[in-house]
């Protein structure tokens, strides 16, 4: 196996200095900690670890398995992602700061054991500054191959002492951030009548659709891979499927569902949500925001947004009790959790003049950086006996 390499190989341009960038007033910025190259002949890999933040604690975040169109796109991703992960465990409450890893290929040709267990091997290099999990393109069962070769890995099976599914719980928790939204925008924490669009039915969104149906929602799903929407039609044949995201918008929508993939929110989205009378966003996908000021936009429209990385938390809260041991109603009580914390930021927003995005970040700022500021406690050297 290759060494661990630095990550200014050939960085495209602007990149490596959003690595280093940081704030001037002392708040944590897009600044990363740590960014490693991970390369292993042998078996093909290709990956990269990045650590945005270790203020609160060891980075927690998954690895996405994807066929990048080139290795600057997997970096500005694995950095995108990082740093989402810090916010979305600083909102969420645990003691983890944000890491992200990708691996460049695609899942269904390029998957090995063989290349899993040496980025196992790349994970364990860096000594539990950085824990990993599933994310798109990676099962459970991968985490499982990759756990034979570190212990910092979590979302392995129940048959090896692991929490499973992960999306079982992130859509739990988006589930419990649009009843806040339903309950700040029509005062009642139900979406009973309303009618939910779902842009992706994979891992996420096949189960939120389940929770939107049994709330009484009328539910209209999009998703390109026929496989599954005929998994949701088969649980749910009420369904109503259209062709593509933009059928999707058009569909006279209450609520927007981004479920796949990031940047789903650009202009001509929001426009089209705008001329809709969508009134709410509130999906599972990381990144949903284009480019910053489409917060400010939305808004303005008068769309109420919940924070992708507040409100798709459940998995990472339920990866998290991983590490002390796994009990899924413990993970699912603090999962609930969502719930109040999206009212608190739309509260927050609507106070302070401000997009509940910028709500958001702040909170997640303020926390880390008050919790940071306890490592200036001395704490005495363990005795040895």
């Amino acid at each position: 196996m290759t060494d661990v390499q630095t990550p200014a190989t050939h960085p495209a341009p602007g990149v490596l200095s959003r690595i280093f960038r940081t704030e001037q007033d002392g708040a944590p910025g897009d600044g990363h900690e740590q960014v490693v190259l991970c390369h292993d002949r042998s078996s093909g890999l290709k990956a990269i670890i990045a650590i945005h933040s270790t203020a609160l604690g060891p980075a927690l975040g998954g690895t996405r398995f994807f066929p990048y169109a080139s290795e600057e796109a997997a970096l500005e991703d694995a950095l995108n992602l990082s740093r989402g992960m810090s916010y979305k465990n600083a909102l969420a409450g645990l003691d983890l700061g944000g890491g992200k890893a990708v691996i460049i290929g695609d899942p269904n040709k390029d998957k090995n054991e063989a290349m899993l267990r040496a980025y196992g091997r790349f994970v364990e290099s860096l000594r539990g500054r950085y824990i990993t999990a599933c994310d798109v393109g990676t099962y459970v069962q991968d985490m499982d191959v990759i756990a034979r070769e570190t212990g910092f890995v979590t979302g392995r099976s129940p048959e090896h002492g692991g929490a499973g599914d992960s999306s079982i719980l992130t859509a739990f928790g988006v589930f419990q951030g649009m009843r806040a939204s339903a309950q700040a925008r029509w005062g009642q924490p139900t979406l009973r009548g309303k009618r939910v669009g779902v842009a992706g039915v994979g891992k996420v969104g096949h189960y939120l659709v389940g929770h939107l149906v049994a709330d009484g929602a009328t539910v209209v799903v999009t998703d390109p891979f026929e496989a599954a929407v005929n998994r949701v039609r088969a649980a749910h044949p009420e369904v109503e499927v259209v062709a593509d995201t933009a059928a999707l918008l058009q569909a006279k929508l209450d609520v927007y569902a981004p479920c796949a993939l990031g940047g789903a929110l650009t202009d001509d989205v929001v426009s089209a949500l705008g001329e809709f009378g969508t009134s709410i966003v509130c999906g599972a996908a990381n990144n949903q925001l284009s480019h910053p000021g489409v917060e400010k936009d939305l808004a303005d429209r008068g769309i109420l947004y919940a924070p992708d990385y507040l409100v798709n938390s459940g998995g990472v809260i339920q990866v998290a009790d991983e590490i002390d041991g796994f009990n899924f109603e413990r993970a699912k009580n603090k999962a609930t959790r969502i719930f109040d914390t999206t009212l608190e930021i739309f509260t927050r927003a609507a106070s302070d003049g401000i997009p509940p995005a910028v709500a958001a970040d702040r909170l997640a700022e303020k926390r880390m950086r008050e919790i940071s500021a306890l490592r200036t406690v001395l704490l005495p050297a363990a005795r040895r006996g």
